[in-house]
């Protein structure tokens, strides 16, 4: 069995009594590759609702929010509470050789996943080199 062990656990759930709040940073993990033409992003975000997730884009900045509510009521004792709830945000800088209006995002089994289109003149051509009596060379 693998079992990780971490030093400040304890000091970590004597926090969380005292002033009722998490102690460790909440993140949204997040990859990325590029699939021929397409940049797809994937952020975990297990045990959000998918009507809760926002994705805007403002100029060159794709902003993903989200936020989890815990699934226990106010009036439930809390013995062990280590998985993150409250509101969550990731900002990614995309460059301008990406199609911002064409982006498609979907969300299944707790991972978003947006595919960025490279944007038509962003990708490579080739070009025409005419001779000198305007004939394409290399025919």
């Amino acid at each position: 069995m693998l079992m990780r062990t971490d030093p400040f656990q304890e000091l970590d759930r004597l926090t969380e009594r005292l002033w009722g709040t998490a102690a460790r940073p909440v993140a949204m993990p997040i990859d990325a590759w590029r699939e021929g033409d397409t940049f797809v992003v994937q952020l975990d975000l297990p045990g959000v609702a998918a009507e809760s997730i926002e994705v805007n884009v403002e100029r060159d900045v794709l902003t993903v929010q989200a936020e989890r509510r815990p699934t226990y009521g106010d009036d439930a004792e809390r013995v062990i509470s280590e998985r993150p709830t409250g509101s969550f945000s990731r900002q990614l800088f995309l460059g301008e050789s990406l199609d911002t209006e064409r982006i498609d995002a979907s969300y299944e089994a707790g991972v978003v996943t947006l595919r960025i289109p490279v944007a038509e003149q962003a990708k490579p051509r080739k070009i025409a080199v005419m001779g000198g009596d305007r004939k394409e060379l290399g025919s």
